[in-house]
Protein backbone atom coordinates (compact mmCIF):
# COMPACT_ATOMS: atom_id res chain seq x y z
CA UNK A 1 0.00 0.00 0.00
CA UNK A 2 1.19 3.47 -0.78
CA UNK A 3 2.96 5.59 1.79
CA UNK A 4 0.02 7.99 1.73
CA UNK A 5 -2.10 5.48 3.60
CA UNK A 6 0.33 5.34 6.50
CA UNK A 7 0.30 9.12 6.61
CA UNK A 8 -3.50 9.21 6.69
CA UNK A 9 -3.81 6.65 9.46
CA UNK A 10 -1.20 8.51 11.49
CA UNK A 11 -3.12 11.76 11.13
CA UNK A 12 -6.52 10.30 11.94
CA UNK A 13 -5.33 8.34 14.97
CA UNK A 14 -2.49 10.48 16.33
CA UNK A 15 -3.81 9.81 19.77
CA UNK A 16 -0.68 9.19 21.77
CA UNK A 17 2.60 11.02 22.43
CA UNK A 18 1.57 14.08 20.46
CA UNK A 19 2.51 17.63 21.39
CA UNK A 20 -0.11 20.21 22.17
CA UNK A 21 -1.02 22.61 19.40
CA UNK A 22 -3.24 25.69 19.58
CA UNK A 23 -6.91 24.83 18.95
CA UNK A 24 -6.08 21.24 17.99
CA UNK A 25 -8.49 18.55 19.19
CA UNK A 26 -7.67 14.87 18.89
CA UNK A 27 -10.17 12.19 19.86
CA UNK A 28 -10.49 8.45 19.65
CA UNK A 29 -12.59 6.94 16.82
CA UNK A 30 -12.96 10.22 14.87
CA UNK A 31 -14.79 8.35 12.08
CA UNK A 32 -17.92 8.67 14.22
CA UNK A 33 -18.22 12.28 13.08
CA UNK A 34 -18.23 11.31 9.40
CA UNK A 35 -21.57 11.63 7.66
CA UNK A 36 -22.19 8.11 6.45
CA UNK A 37 -25.31 8.46 4.31
CA UNK A 38 -25.61 9.82 0.79
CA UNK A 39 -28.76 11.85 1.36
CA UNK A 40 -27.19 14.04 4.06
CA UNK A 41 -23.94 13.87 2.10
CA UNK A 42 -25.60 15.68 -0.78
CA UNK A 43 -26.82 18.45 1.53
CA UNK A 44 -23.54 19.46 3.16
CA UNK A 45 -23.94 16.92 5.98
CA UNK A 46 -27.14 18.33 7.46
CA UNK A 47 -29.46 15.90 9.20
CA UNK A 48 -30.58 17.05 12.65
CA UNK A 49 -33.94 18.48 11.56
CA UNK A 50 -34.46 17.14 8.04
CA UNK A 51 -37.35 14.79 7.37
CA UNK A 52 -36.80 11.31 8.79
CA UNK A 53 -35.39 8.43 6.76
CA UNK A 54 -33.64 5.14 7.42
CA UNK A 55 -30.42 6.95 8.41
CA UNK A 56 -31.98 8.99 11.21
CA UNK A 57 -30.20 7.18 14.06
CA UNK A 58 -26.92 8.85 13.00
CA UNK A 59 -28.42 12.37 12.98
CA UNK A 60 -31.45 12.61 15.27
CA UNK A 61 -33.12 9.47 16.51
CA UNK A 62 -36.35 11.15 17.64
CA UNK A 63 -37.45 12.47 14.24
CA UNK A 64 -38.52 8.95 13.25
CA UNK A 65 -41.59 9.49 15.46
CA UNK A 66 -43.04 11.90 12.91
CA UNK A 67 -42.30 10.09 9.67
CA UNK A 68 -45.13 9.28 7.28
CA UNK A 69 -43.39 5.96 6.62
CA UNK A 70 -43.74 3.56 9.57
CA UNK A 71 -40.67 1.56 8.52
CA UNK A 72 -37.42 2.19 6.61
CA UNK A 73 -34.04 0.53 6.14
CA UNK A 74 -30.97 2.23 4.61
CA UNK A 75 -27.59 0.93 3.43
CA UNK A 76 -24.73 3.28 2.47
CA UNK A 77 -21.20 3.02 1.11
CA UNK A 78 -18.60 5.80 1.09
CA UNK A 79 -15.15 5.50 -0.48
CA UNK A 80 -12.63 7.79 1.22
CA UNK A 81 -9.27 9.33 0.24
CA UNK A 82 -9.53 8.40 -3.44
CA UNK A 83 -7.50 11.48 -4.31
CA UNK A 84 -4.36 10.06 -2.68
CA UNK A 85 -4.69 6.64 -4.29
CA UNK A 86 -6.46 4.75 -1.51
CA UNK A 87 -8.77 2.02 -2.79
CA UNK A 88 -9.59 0.12 0.38
CA UNK A 89 -10.51 2.88 2.83
CA UNK A 90 -14.27 3.00 3.07
CA UNK A 91 -17.22 3.49 5.41
CA UNK A 92 -20.28 1.23 5.31
CA UNK A 93 -23.42 1.87 7.30
CA UNK A 94 -26.72 0.05 7.69
CA UNK A 95 -29.59 1.39 9.73
CA UNK A 96 -33.34 1.55 10.04
CA UNK A 97 -36.34 2.33 12.20
CA UNK A 98 -39.81 1.03 12.94
CA UNK A 99 -42.68 2.87 14.53
CA UNK A 100 -44.11 0.72 17.33
CA UNK A 101 -47.33 2.74 17.56
CA UNK A 102 -48.36 6.38 17.11
CA UNK A 103 -46.25 7.44 20.12
CA UNK A 104 -43.02 5.45 19.98
CA UNK A 105 -40.39 4.00 17.66
CA UNK A 106 -37.10 2.13 17.81
CA UNK A 107 -34.00 2.36 15.64
CA UNK A 108 -30.87 0.33 14.96
CA UNK A 109 -27.61 1.23 13.24
CA UNK A 110 -24.28 -0.33 12.31
CA UNK A 111 -21.15 1.34 10.91
CA UNK A 112 -17.91 -0.26 9.72
CA UNK A 113 -14.87 1.84 8.84
CA UNK A 114 -12.06 0.05 7.00
CA UNK A 115 -8.76 1.91 6.97
CA UNK A 116 -7.07 -0.22 4.37
CA UNK A 117 -4.43 -2.92 4.36
CA UNK A 118 -0.94 -1.61 5.04
CA UNK A 119 2.27 -3.55 4.53
CA UNK A 120 5.38 -2.47 6.43
CA UNK A 121 8.65 -3.63 4.88
CA UNK A 122 12.31 -3.44 5.83
CA UNK A 123 15.10 -2.04 3.67
CA UNK A 124 15.22 -5.30 1.70
CA UNK A 125 11.54 -5.16 0.86
CA UNK A 126 10.61 -8.01 3.20
CA UNK A 127 7.17 -7.70 4.80
CA UNK A 128 7.54 -7.16 8.54
CA UNK A 129 3.93 -6.55 9.44
CA UNK A 130 0.48 -6.14 7.94
CA UNK A 131 -2.00 -3.61 9.27
CA UNK A 132 -5.72 -3.86 8.70
CA UNK A 133 -6.98 -1.11 11.01
CA UNK A 134 -10.75 -0.99 11.35
CA UNK A 135 -13.45 0.52 13.53
CA UNK A 136 -17.09 -0.41 13.96
CA UNK A 137 -20.03 0.37 16.18
CA UNK A 138 -23.58 -0.84 16.69
CA UNK A 139 -26.41 1.31 18.06
CA UNK A 140 -29.91 0.81 19.43
CA UNK A 141 -32.37 3.64 20.02
CA UNK A 142 -35.79 4.21 21.53
CA UNK A 143 -38.00 7.27 20.99
CA UNK A 144 -41.17 8.59 22.59
CA UNK A 145 -43.51 11.46 21.81
CA UNK A 146 -44.17 14.00 24.56
CA UNK A 147 -47.05 15.42 22.57
CA UNK A 148 -48.12 15.79 18.95
CA UNK A 149 -45.21 18.14 18.22
CA UNK A 150 -42.23 17.09 20.33
CA UNK A 151 -40.39 13.79 20.67
CA UNK A 152 -37.38 12.59 22.67
CA UNK A 153 -34.89 9.87 21.78
CA UNK A 154 -32.09 7.95 23.46
CA UNK A 155 -29.44 5.79 21.82
CA UNK A 156 -26.97 3.30 23.29
CA UNK A 157 -23.85 2.49 21.26
CA UNK A 158 -21.08 -0.12 21.51
CA UNK A 159 -17.77 0.86 19.85
CA UNK A 160 -14.89 -1.40 18.82
CA UNK A 161 -11.61 -0.06 17.43
CA UNK A 162 -8.80 -2.34 16.29
CA UNK A 163 -5.61 -0.68 15.03
CA UNK A 164 -3.20 -3.46 16.01
CA UNK A 165 -0.87 -5.15 13.56
CA UNK A 166 -0.64 -8.75 12.38
CA UNK A 167 2.84 -10.18 12.55
CA UNK A 168 5.76 -8.42 14.19
CA UNK A 169 4.27 -6.32 16.99
CA UNK A 170 7.40 -4.14 17.08
CA UNK A 171 6.06 -2.39 14.01
CA UNK A 172 2.53 -1.85 15.36
CA UNK A 173 1.21 1.69 15.49
CA UNK A 174 -1.01 0.69 18.41
CA UNK A 175 -1.03 -2.47 20.45
CA UNK A 176 -4.54 -3.06 21.65
CA UNK A 177 -8.06 -3.65 20.46
CA UNK A 178 -10.04 -1.07 22.42
CA UNK A 179 -13.74 -0.83 23.20
CA UNK A 180 -16.14 1.77 24.50
CA UNK A 181 -19.75 2.57 25.31
CA UNK A 182 -21.53 5.79 24.30
CA UNK A 183 -25.00 7.25 24.13
CA UNK A 184 -27.01 9.95 22.34
CA UNK A 185 -29.83 12.19 23.53
CA UNK A 186 -32.06 13.91 20.99
CA UNK A 187 -35.14 16.09 20.74
CA UNK A 188 -37.21 16.92 17.68
CA UNK A 189 -40.00 19.42 17.10
CA UNK A 190 -42.35 18.80 14.20
CA UNK A 191 -43.80 22.09 12.95
CA UNK A 192 -45.39 20.88 9.72
CA UNK A 193 -49.02 21.61 8.96
CA UNK A 194 -51.44 19.19 7.29
CA UNK A 195 -50.01 20.02 3.86
CA UNK A 196 -46.46 19.17 4.98
CA UNK A 197 -45.26 22.77 5.10
CA UNK A 198 -43.55 24.40 8.07
CA UNK A 199 -40.45 24.59 10.26
CA UNK A 200 -38.84 21.67 12.10
CA UNK A 201 -36.01 21.92 14.60
CA UNK A 202 -33.95 19.46 16.59
CA UNK A 203 -31.02 18.95 18.94
CA UNK A 204 -28.79 15.88 19.05
CA UNK A 205 -26.06 15.38 21.65
CA UNK A 206 -24.07 12.37 20.54
CA UNK A 207 -21.16 10.12 21.52
CA UNK A 208 -21.39 10.75 25.25
CA UNK A 209 -19.34 8.01 26.83
CA UNK A 210 -16.16 6.52 28.18
CA UNK A 211 -12.60 7.34 27.16
CA UNK A 212 -10.67 4.92 24.97
CA UNK A 213 -7.00 3.91 25.04
CA UNK A 214 -4.90 2.41 22.25
CA UNK A 215 -2.11 1.19 24.51
CA UNK A 216 -3.65 -1.11 27.09
CA UNK A 217 -6.79 -1.35 29.15
CA UNK A 218 -5.21 0.10 32.30
CA UNK A 219 -3.41 2.93 30.52
CA UNK A 220 -3.99 6.44 31.82
CA UNK A 221 -3.30 7.82 28.33
CA UNK A 222 -6.90 7.61 27.23
CA UNK A 223 -8.58 9.92 24.77
CA UNK A 224 -12.08 11.34 24.77
CA UNK A 225 -14.78 10.16 22.42
CA UNK A 226 -15.86 12.74 19.81
CA UNK A 227 -18.82 13.97 21.84
CA UNK A 228 -20.80 16.47 19.77
CA UNK A 229 -23.77 18.79 20.12
CA UNK A 230 -25.72 19.55 16.94
CA UNK A 231 -28.57 22.05 16.62
CA UNK A 232 -30.54 22.14 13.40
CA UNK A 233 -33.51 23.70 11.66
CA UNK A 234 -35.33 22.78 8.47
CA UNK A 235 -38.08 24.64 6.60
CA UNK A 236 -40.32 22.81 4.12
CA UNK A 237 -42.21 24.53 1.30
CA UNK A 238 -44.99 22.78 -0.60
CA UNK A 239 -45.15 24.44 -4.01
CA UNK A 240 -47.94 22.19 -5.25
CA UNK A 241 -49.03 18.58 -5.04
CA UNK A 242 -45.89 17.27 -6.78
CA UNK A 243 -43.15 19.79 -5.95
CA UNK A 244 -41.55 20.35 -2.56
CA UNK A 245 -38.45 22.25 -1.42
CA UNK A 246 -36.64 22.22 1.93
CA UNK A 247 -33.77 24.29 3.31
CA UNK A 248 -31.79 23.09 6.35
CA UNK A 249 -29.03 24.42 8.60
CA UNK A 250 -26.99 22.53 11.22
CA UNK A 251 -24.56 24.02 13.73
CA UNK A 252 -22.15 21.60 15.41
CA UNK A 253 -20.06 22.02 18.56
CA UNK A 254 -17.48 19.37 19.46
CA UNK A 255 -17.70 18.76 23.22
CA UNK A 256 -13.98 18.08 23.65
CA UNK A 257 -11.50 20.71 24.95
CA UNK A 258 -8.42 21.67 22.96
CA UNK A 259 -5.00 20.42 23.97
CA UNK A 260 -2.97 22.60 26.39
CA UNK A 261 -0.86 25.20 24.64
CA UNK A 262 2.83 24.46 24.31
CA UNK A 263 5.22 26.15 26.72
CA UNK A 264 8.35 25.06 24.87
CA UNK A 265 9.52 23.07 27.89
CA UNK A 266 9.21 19.33 27.26
CA UNK A 267 8.68 18.36 30.92
CA UNK A 268 6.00 21.02 31.44
CA UNK A 269 4.22 20.11 28.23
CA UNK A 270 4.25 16.41 29.15
CA UNK A 271 2.78 17.12 32.59
CA UNK A 272 0.10 19.32 31.04
CA UNK A 273 -0.88 16.51 28.67
CA UNK A 274 -1.07 14.04 31.55
CA UNK A 275 -3.40 16.39 33.44
CA UNK A 276 -5.45 16.92 30.28
CA UNK A 277 -6.03 13.19 29.86
CA UNK A 278 -6.81 12.75 33.56
CA UNK A 279 -9.80 15.06 33.27
CA UNK A 280 -13.23 13.51 33.75
CA UNK A 281 -15.48 12.99 30.76
CA UNK A 282 -18.31 15.12 32.14
CA UNK A 283 -15.97 18.01 32.96
CA UNK A 284 -14.54 17.85 29.45
CA UNK A 285 -17.99 18.54 27.94
CA UNK A 286 -18.35 21.77 29.90
CA UNK A 287 -14.69 22.76 29.58
CA UNK A 288 -15.00 22.64 25.78
CA UNK A 289 -17.03 25.89 25.95
CA UNK A 290 -14.26 27.81 27.73
CA UNK A 291 -11.00 26.08 26.81
CA UNK A 292 -9.31 29.17 25.38
CA UNK A 293 -9.82 28.18 21.76
CA UNK A 294 -12.69 30.59 21.15
CA UNK A 295 -16.33 29.48 21.24
CA UNK A 296 -17.29 30.75 17.78
CA UNK A 297 -14.15 29.22 16.29
CA UNK A 298 -15.21 25.84 17.63
CA UNK A 299 -18.45 25.77 15.63
CA UNK A 300 -18.94 24.16 12.23
CA UNK A 301 -21.82 24.89 9.87
CA UNK A 302 -23.72 22.84 7.32
CA UNK A 303 -26.39 24.18 5.00
CA UNK A 304 -28.32 22.18 2.44
CA UNK A 305 -31.32 22.33 0.13
CA UNK A 306 -33.47 19.56 -1.30
CA UNK A 307 -35.96 19.51 -4.16
CA UNK A 308 -38.41 16.61 -4.31
CA UNK A 309 -40.67 15.79 -7.22
CA UNK A 310 -43.63 13.53 -6.47
CA UNK A 311 -41.44 11.16 -4.45
CA UNK A 312 -39.93 10.02 -7.74
CA UNK A 313 -36.85 12.24 -7.98
CA UNK A 314 -34.82 14.43 -5.63
CA UNK A 315 -31.94 16.87 -6.20
CA UNK A 316 -29.75 18.26 -3.43
CA UNK A 317 -26.96 20.75 -2.87
CA UNK A 318 -25.04 21.78 0.25
CA UNK A 319 -22.03 23.44 1.83
CA UNK A 320 -19.94 22.68 4.92
CA UNK A 321 -17.40 24.93 6.65
CA UNK A 322 -15.34 25.04 9.83
CA UNK A 323 -12.62 27.27 11.27
CA UNK A 324 -9.13 26.98 9.77
CA UNK A 325 -7.67 26.12 13.18
CA UNK A 326 -10.20 23.32 13.78
CA UNK A 327 -9.56 21.32 10.63
CA UNK A 328 -10.36 23.82 7.87
CA UNK A 329 -12.73 21.45 6.08
CA UNK A 330 -14.71 23.39 3.51
CA UNK A 331 -16.60 21.67 0.74
CA UNK A 332 -19.56 21.79 -1.60
CA UNK A 333 -21.79 18.78 -2.07
CA UNK A 334 -24.41 17.70 -4.56
CA UNK A 335 -26.68 14.68 -4.74
CA UNK A 336 -29.61 13.05 -6.49
CA UNK A 337 -32.13 10.32 -5.69
CA UNK A 338 -34.41 8.19 -7.79
CA UNK A 339 -37.38 6.38 -6.25
CA UNK A 340 -39.27 3.42 -7.65
CA UNK A 341 -42.11 1.93 -5.64
CA UNK A 342 -40.60 1.17 -2.22
CA UNK A 343 -36.92 1.58 -3.15
CA UNK A 344 -34.80 4.72 -3.35
CA UNK A 345 -31.27 5.04 -4.78
CA UNK A 346 -29.18 7.94 -3.48
CA UNK A 347 -25.92 9.37 -4.83
CA UNK A 348 -23.82 12.29 -3.59
CA UNK A 349 -20.50 13.89 -4.48
CA UNK A 350 -18.14 16.11 -2.48
CA UNK A 351 -15.99 18.93 -3.90
CA UNK A 352 -13.47 20.52 -1.48
CA UNK A 353 -13.16 24.31 -1.61
CA UNK A 354 -10.36 24.92 0.91
CA UNK A 355 -6.96 25.80 -0.54
CA UNK A 356 -4.97 22.63 -1.00
CA UNK A 357 -2.85 21.25 -3.81
CA UNK A 358 -4.19 17.79 -3.15
CA UNK A 359 -7.20 17.56 -0.86
CA UNK A 360 -7.85 14.08 0.53
CA UNK A 361 -11.61 14.75 0.47
CA UNK A 362 -11.63 15.30 -3.30
CA UNK A 363 -13.64 12.84 -5.40
CA UNK A 364 -15.56 11.54 -2.38
CA UNK A 365 -18.73 9.78 -3.50
CA UNK A 366 -21.45 8.20 -1.40
CA UNK A 367 -23.91 5.60 -2.60
CA UNK A 368 -27.03 4.52 -0.72
CA UNK A 369 -30.21 2.48 -0.99
CA UNK A 370 -33.37 3.04 1.07
CA UNK A 371 -36.14 0.46 1.48
CA UNK A 372 -39.58 1.56 2.67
Amino acid sequence: MKKYIILIITIIHSLNNCKAQSSVITTSVPYMLIGSDSRAGGMGNVGVATNADGNSIFWNNSKTLFSNNPFQIAVNYTSWFREVGAKDIYLISSSGYKQIDDKSSYTVGLRYFSQGSIQVTNSNGDIQSIYRPRDWDISFGYNRKLNNRIGLGITLRYINSNLSAIGNSNFALYGENTQGIAGDISIYHNGLNQNGEGFNWGINISNLGSKMSYKNISSTEKDYLPANMAIGGNYNWVLNENNKISLALDINKLLVPIFPKESGIDKTDSLNMIEYRKGSVINSWFKSFSDGGGFLNSLSYSIGAEYLYDHLFAARIGYYTEDKNRGNRKFLTAGVSVYYKKIGINLSYLVPTSNSERNILANTMRFGIVFE
